[in-house]
Parts: C-alpha cells; sequence; structure tokens
C-alpha cells in the first residue's frame, strides 16, 4: 500500500520543474551505453585520474558508437581479484552494460578479448539479434550506482559517500523488517566520476529494460542524474527509495518526460540538444 508519505514524496518529484536548474539540462555526457567493469577496490581508494589497459582499450572500441566505461564496485557484485603492480595489462574483469532498448548485458572482458566483446556491446546497443558469449540478463532489479570518488571531487567523497552508506542502512532496515520487501530489488554500487565535473554526479538509477519506476529517466533502460546540488542528501534516502518503488513497472514510449526534473541532466540515447527539446517541450 503507498503511504501518505511515499504520495507526498511522488508529488513533489514529479511537479518540481520549477524548482530546476535549467542549467543542469543536457549536462549529461551522451551516450547509448553504461559499461560497468566491477572492480575489486572502491572508487574511494581510486587516484584522481584512474585508467587500466583493458578500460582504455574498450572505451578505444565502445566510444565511437555512444558506448561510456566506467568502474563500479560493491561488496555483492562480482570481480576478479587485482592483477600485482606490473601485470595490469592481464587483469580480467565482469562486466554490467546497460543500453537502449536491450537493457542490461554481463559478459567478461580481458585485452584477449577486447575486440569480440567491444563488438558485442557494439551489437547489444544497435539491437542485432546475434549477440554471443554475452548473457542478456532479465529481472526487475533496479540498479543504482552512486558516485563516491573522492580523490576526483570531494564532493563525491563527502556527500556521495554519505549517501551510498545512507542507502545501505535504509535498505538492510527494510529488509531486516520485511525479507520480501520491494527494497530487495533494488542493487547498489559505487562507481568512478561519470562525467561532466561541474555537476558532481551522485546518483545513476538504471531499470530493467521496457519498464521504469518513480524516480528514473525513462527511455526503455534509461538514467536519472541526481546532481550534487543541495538536493540530493542522506536524509533524503528513504524518500528517494519509496518514489523509486512506489510505481508499479509499466511499458514506455520514447516520448517519456522526465520524471526528476529539477535534478535531471539528460537520458541515454539522446544528444545534448534532444535533452534539452526534451525538457522545453515538457516544461516550458
Amino acid at each position: 500500500m503507498i503511504t501518505s508519505r511515499v504520495l507526498k514524496t511522488l508529488a513533489r518529484t514529479l511537479s518540481t520543474a520549477v524548482r530546476s536548474t535549467p542549467e543542469l539540462v543536457g549536462t549529461a555526457p551522451p551516450h547509448r551505453c553504461y559499461i560497468f567493469l566491477h572492480a575489486p577496490q572502491p572508487p574511494s581508494e581510486y587516484p584522481a585520474k584512474y585508467a587500466t589497459p583493458t578500460q582504455r582499450a574498450l572505451l578505444l572500441r565502445t566510444a565511437k558508437w555512444g558506448g561510456s566505461v566506467n568502474f563500479a564496485w560493491s561488496e555483492d557484485q562480482t570481480s576478479v581479484p587485482a592483477r600485482p603492480p606490473g601485470e595490469e595489462d592481464k587483469q580480467e574483469y565482469h562486466l554490467t552494460a546497460f543500453t537502449n532498448p536491450r537493457g542490461k548485458l554481463e559478459a567478461m572482458v580481458s585485452m584477449e578479448n577486447v575486440d569480440e566483446v567491444g563488438e558485442q556491446l557494439r551489437a547489444h546497443a544497435e539491437a542485432i539479434d546475434s549477440v554471443s558469449g554475452a548473457t542478456p540478463a532479465n529481472s526487475d532489479d533496479v540498479h543504482l550506482y552512486v558516485c563516491t570518488h573522492g580523490a576526483r571531487d570531494c564532493r563525491c567523497g563527502d556527500t556521495g559517500g554519505a549517501v551510498a552508506q545512507a542507502i545501505r542502512d535504509e535498505l538492510c532496515k527494510r529488509r531486516n523488517s520485511n525479507p520480501s520487501d520491494l527494497s530487495t530489488r533494488i542493487k547498489l554500487a559505487e562507481v568512478a566520476h561519470v562525467g561532466g565535473h561541474k555537476y558532481a554526479l551522485v546518483a545513476s538509477i538504471l531499470p530493467k529494460p521496457n519498464r521504469s519506476r518513480a524516480m528514473l529517466d525513462t527511455q526503455q533502460t534509461s538514467s536519472c542524474i541526481l546532481t550534487e546540488n543541495g538536493e540530493v542528501e542522506p536524509t533524503d534516502v528513504p524518500e528517494i527509495l519509496d518514489a523509486i518503488l512506489a510505481l508499479p513497472a509499466r511499458p514506455l514510449n520514447p516520448d517519456e518526460i522526465p520524471t526528476c526534473p529539477r535534478n535531471w541532466r539528460g537520458r541515454m540515447g539522446l544528444s545534448k540538444d534532444e535533452q534539452i527539446q526534451l525538457f522545453q517541450q515538457t516544461y516550458s
């Protein structure tokens, strides 16, 4: 049952265009696919600029068609232990990729198969039927990625870290109270800096393909990017989780409006101009 608090949260989330920050719109780096390499260490341990041979090689092969390669860490996700110094080019990664229209894809990548994986990801992003060697995922999970890359931006380290911990605490509380709580669908991971350094990204939310919930920017598989502008604090976490889970999954259409306008930076699959046009058509 949806409580009055949830209804108030949804109403505020869906009707805050007058309080939105216009300069945010269209600042999400244009992309067709988010690719997360499962790192063995959290972003709080990364230097300001962090890259590995496999990450650079995969980015080289995917950036030309709109792929964005980043690192993600979670205690609950599968990762390969780090290779010793001097053997970074032998590092292997599990990866999770989100793209429009197919949704989530999982695979293994290393320098030995980076060409093949790059082609698999391109085929997935372009909805080509034959994608061998990778596993399309099918679940009701909602993936929540929080930037905690403090060496790159202290705001991500301070507020991002606090928000991530608040989410863990709230999820733990809900699941201890009710093991069947809907919050079990939320999968949290920490990520390195995403892009648009000026706006200090805090969270990116990606749902199951062809599905969405409140607080999610849509377009089938998509992201609602919440920025570090004083709107998202650890105390907001309970209401944010309520808003994510409150609406039932439903089919979407390409013209779905941004559902978190005051924090909205952009949408997967749209260019900067298309993001701005969508927002202006909806809220002007």
